[in-house]
């Protein structure tokens, strides 16, 4: 696929999209949001997609939302039918039935952070710093940031770092849970493109499965989230990809899987 601020590379099951607007620290513009929903129908729709890996161009992950787009006297429904472009995709990545990683190469922060927050995991460049700063211009992370921030790392931490404004280094926010693992700068992606690989040897169903279970776990009560992990499994027991895990388990061997 072909897009005008983001690069797009699929080989060998992995999708690298890489935000491509390095002169601006891949800002999220008008155009990028466009392309981020077109990007949906990619990874949704083409099964040769079996991971997904997101980094930025240059020195940035990306330095959230371009700040022109804030400046532009907007309309406040116009405006929110805007964001809920973004937000709708952030959800799709949520809901995905396939792992999402972020590579966060530098500055992540705003819609780039809320982005991050949206993958499945998160793998950081030691150099890399994460954070809100919305209210040093007046507002607060509003696509999905303040409820993805709390649900990660605690609404009273959430509430500390979004109030002061607070830039995390990388070993600070992995401290947290806000990454999952920390990587030297000549190394992130080759680190995360290695976990990339190894959730293909896996089942692509289980995974789906298990995301879907654990994104929708957070918010249900616990009888009702072990009722749908028995309904997750029901569904798997009947694959191909569990009677071929089955099949090399008795004969000592690697599965392979097909996603069916």
């Amino acid at each position: 696929m072909e897009f005008q601020t983001l690069q797009y590379e699929l080989q060998d099951g992995i999708a690298l999209v890489t935000l491509n607007r390095p002169d601006h620290l891949n800002a999220i513009n008008m155009e990028m949001r466009r392309d981020l929903t077109a990007l949906t129908e990619e990874l949704y729709f083409n099964d040769e997609v079996r991971v997904a890996l997101f980094t930025g161009a240059g020195r940035a992950f990306s330095a959230g939302g371009d700040i022109a787009h804030f400046e532009q006297g907007w309309l406040t429904p116009t405006f929110r039918a805007h964001s809920r472009r973004l937000v709708k995709f952030f959800d799709d990545l949520e809901m995905l039935e396939k792992p999402v990683i972020a590579a966060i190469n530098g500055a992540a922060t705003g819609g780039g952070l809320e982005l991050a927050l949206a993958c499945d995991v998160r793998f950081a460049a030691e150099s890399a710093t994460l954070g809100f700063r919305e209210n040093y211009i007046g507002l607060i992370p509003g696509i999905g940031g303040c409820a993805r921030f709390a649900r990660l790392i605690g609404v009273a931490r959430a509430k500390e770092l979004i109030f002061a404004g607070t830039m995390l280094a990388a070993n600070d926010a992995a401290a947290i849970g806000l990454v999952n693992r920390v990587a030297p700068d000549d190394k992130l992606l080759d680190e995360a493109r290695a976990y990339a690989e190894l959730l293909l040897k896996r089942a692509p169903q289980s995974l789906g499965l298990a995301k879907k279970i654990l994104n929708l776990a957070t918010n249900a009560d616990q009888t009702t989230a072990i009722m749908m992990e028995g309904l997750a499994q029901s569904i798997l027991l009947r694959t191909e990809d569990h009677q071929e895990g089955l099949r090399a388990f008795r004969e000592k061997r690697k599965p392979q899987f097909r996603g069916k």
